[in-house]
C-alpha cells in the first residue's frame, strides 16, 4: 500500500502540462510567437507582455517542428480532484505546479564599441560581457511566485567617447539639465562592474482573468519585434505594482453574443538615476505610471487595437493622480510638480491563412497646440511623434523546415515643426531631467530616440534548431545634428558643411544559430557592425569603426 502511494506521488511530481510562462524575448517565447503566425497556437496576450502573462498552450493534436525538443514545461506537484464548487473557488487552480527557468548563461565580446539591446540589466560595452540567470515559478490557489534573479558582468573597456554635457565625464553629449536632459551615459565609468538584480521576480494573485502583482518583471508594450516605442526589457528592471485584466472574451450582458476580447493593465513603478548623470541627490528617483488597453473585435478576426499611456513625474504625494489615464493637464508653472506624458496607439493584424502579421505604432510626446485650438488636431497631429511599422511572414517549406521573415521600420526623429521652436528629443525632458530612462538606459526602444532604423531578419527553423541571418541599420540620434538648424540658417552659415556628412550610422550584419542537444540549448552568433561617424565628425572624410560582436549562450531546460 505504501509503495503504491509513493508511486502515485512520484507520478504527480514528474507529470507536466503542455503550457508554461515564458520570459520576454526568450528562445521559447519567440518560437511560440512564430507558431502563432499560422494559427498553430493562440497568443496568450493582446499587447501587454510580461513573463507571468506570456502563458502559452500547445494542443495535443498540433504538430510543430520542435515538438521533439525540450522547451520546458510546467510540472504538477499536487492537484486537487475538487476544482471549485462556487463562483469564487472556480476562479483559480486548486493545486500546486512549478516551472524551472534555466540555468541560462549568456556571453558576448565587443571588439571596438558597445553593442546589444533588450538584455535587461546587462550593459554590453566594449570587451567581455556576461549574464547568468536561473529561477523557478510556483503557482497554486491563485497565487504566483516567481524568483528569477540575474547576475551580470561588463568588462567595460575604454573606447573613445564624445565630451559629456553633464556632471559626469561619461554623460551624454547633448541636452542641458535646465533645458532638456537625459541620463544616458556613453560609458558606465572607467572600471569593469557587476550587477545583481531580481530581474523577472514577482509575487502575484490572480482570480479568473483579474490579476495584480508586485515585482520586477519588465513589460513589453505593443506589437514591435525589436524596438517598441514606449516599453521593452532593454533597461534595468524597476520595482512596480500592477493591476488589471488579462486577455479575456467579452459578451453582451445577459446574452451569448460575443463581441471580442479585451486586455487592460494599470501600473506604477520606482525609477532610479545612474551614477553618471548629476551630483544632485534630491532628484535621484522618478515615479512612472502606465495604462494599457487593447481590444480585438469579433467581427475582424486577428485584428487588435491598443492604447498605451505612460507618465513620468517626481515622487510626490500628488503623483498618484497620474494613475488616472484620462488626466491630461500639463504642469509647467514654477514650483508645480511637473511631468512627462507619452501616449501611443498601435495595431496589429494576424492573418493565419496567409501566415502573416502586419503591425504598426504611432506615439505622441506632447499636446502641441490642441489646448489653443481644436484645429491643431488636424494641422499638427504629427507634433513630437514617433512611429514604427513592420511585417512578419511564416513560410512552411515542408514538415522539416519553416522560414520566418521579419521586417521593422521605426522613426523617432524630432518632428519638423520643432525646427521653428526649440531643441527636442522624444527621450529627453526639461522637468524629468533624467529623460525616459532607468539607471542610465532607455525604457523603450533599445536603439535610442532621435533617430531611425530598419531591421530585416530571415530565420530558418529546422528540427534541431534554427539559423538566423539579419541586417540592421540604425541612426541612434539624428536630433543631435537637427538641433543645429534651430536659430540658424543653412544659406547664411557653414551649417550645411558642418552637418551634411556627420550623421552617425550603425550597419550590422549578423548570423546566429541555435542547436538542441538533448536538454541543452547552444546558441552561438557573430555580428559585424560598421559604425560611420561614431563621433559625429566627417572632415576631411567619413570616419569609420569596425566592431565584431561574438556571442555564445548556453541554456539547460529541465523536464
Amino acid at each position: 500500500m505504501k509503495k503504491k502511494l509513493i508511486f502515485k506521488i512520484l507520478l504527480l511530481i514528474v507529470s507536466n502540462l503542455l503550457f508554461s510562462q515564458e520570459a520576454l524575448k526568450s528562445i521559447e517565447e519567440e518560437y511560440y510567437d512564430f507558431l502563432s503566425l499560422d494559427g498553430t497556437i493562440e497568443r496568450p496576450t493582446l499587447s501587454y507582455r510580461t513573463l507571468s502573462d506570456s502563458e502559452w498552450y500547445i494542443p495535443d493534436n498540433k504538430e510543430h517542428i520542435w515538438q521533439n525538443n525540450n522547451l520546458g514545461n510546467t510540472n504538477i506537484l499536487f492537484e486537487s480532484t475538487n476544482q471549485g464548487t462556487n463562483w469564487f473557488t472556480k476562479g483559480f487552480y486548486h493545486g500546486l505546479k512549478y516551472k524551472i527557468y534555466g540555468p541560462e548563461w549568456y556571453n558576448s565580446y565587443n571588439t571596438k564599441n558597445p553593442y546589444g539591446q533588450n538584455d535587461g540589466a546587462l550593459w554590453q560595452g566594449k570587451g567581455y560581457n556576461t549574464s547568468f540567470s536561473v529561477g523557478a515559478r510556483l503557482e497554486g490557489y491563485g497565487f504566483e511566485l516567481t524568483l528569477k534573479p540575474q547576475f551580470t558582468f561588463s568588462q567595460n573597456l575604454e573606447f573613445e567617447i564624445m565630451p559629456s554635457n553633464y556632471d559626469s565625464e561619461f554623460g551624454y553629449y547633448w541636452g542641458y539639465r535646465h533645458n532638456i536632459g537625459v541620463d544616458l551615459p556613453q560609458r558606465f565609468g572607467k572600471k569593469s562592474f557587476t550587477k545583481f538584480n531580481l530581474f523577472e521576480s514577482e509575487i502575484r494573485y490572480s482570480w479568473k482573468k483579474f490579476t495584480f502583482g508586485l515585482g520586477y518583471q519588465p513589460i513589453w508594450l505593443g506589437p514591435a519585434y525589436l524596438n517598441p516605442i514606449l516599453h521593452s526589457n532593454h533597461s534595468v528592471p524597476y520595482p512596480k505594482f500592477d493591476i488589471g485584466i488579462r486577455k479575456t472574451k467579452v459578451f453582451i450582458p445577459f446574452t451569448d453574443l460575443f463581441i471580442g476580447e479585451i486586455e487592460s493593465r494599470i501600473w506604477l513603478g520606482y525609477l532610479s538615476e545612474s551614477k553618471f548623470f548629476d551630483n544632485i541627490d534630491s532628484n535621484n528617483h522618478n515615479f512612472i505610471s502606465g495604462f494599457n488597453f487593447s481590444y480585438s473585435p469579433s467581427f475582424l478576426k486577428g485584428f487588435t487595437l491598443t492604447l498605451n499611456k505612460i507618465c513620468l513625474s517626481k515622487w510626490e504625494k500628488d503623483s498618484i493622480k497620474y494613475l488616472n489615464p484620462f488626466y491630461n493637464k500639463n504642469n509647467y508653472k514654477q514650483g508645480d510638480l511637473g511631468e512627462d506624458q507619452k501616449i501611443s496607439i498601435s495595431m496589429n493584424w494576424l492573418i493565419p491563412k496567409g501566415g502573416i502579421e502586419i503591425f504598426g505604432e504611432l506615439a505622441i510626446d506632447d499636446k502641441s497646440n490642441r489646448h489653443l485650438s481644436p484645429y491643431a488636431l488636424l494641422t499638427q497631429f504629427w507634433h513630437t511623434s514617433a512611429y514604427l511599422a513592420g511585417i512578419k511572414k511564416k513560410i512552411n517549406i515542408n514538415q522539416h523546415y519553416s522560414l520566418e521573415i521579419v521586417f521593422e521600420w521605426y522613426n523617432s526623429e524630432m518632428s519638423q515643426d520643432m525646427q521653428v521652436q526649440w531643441y527636442y528629443s522624444f527621450g529627453f525632458h526639461n522637468l524629468i531631467t533624467q529623460g525616459y530612462t532607468n539607471e542610465g538606459q532607455y525604457l523603450g526602444s533599445g536603439a535610442g530616440y532621435g533617430g531611425q532604423g530598419q531591421y530585416l531578419g530571415i530565420k530558418l527553423f529546422y528540427q534541431k534548431g534554427y539559423t538566423n541571418l539579419f541586417f540592421y541599420r540604425n541612426q541612434p540620434d539624428n536630433d543631435y545634428l537637427f538641433k543645429e538648424s534651430i536659430y540658424d540658417s543653412a544659406s547664411e552659415s557653414d551649417l550645411h558643411n558642418r552637418t551634411w556628412s556627420c550623421y552617425k550610422t550603425n550597419f550590422s550584419i549578423g548570423i546566429e544559430s541555435l542547436y538542441f542537444v538533448d536538454n541543452l540549448i547552444i546558441n552561438p552568433g557573430i555580428v559585424y557592425t560598421l559604425v560611420i561617424n561614431p563621433l559625429y565628425k566627417s572632415n576631411p572624410r567619413y570616419d569609420t569603426w569596425h566592431n565584431f560582436t561574438f556571442i555564445f549562450s548556453l541554456k539547460y531546460n529541465f523536464n
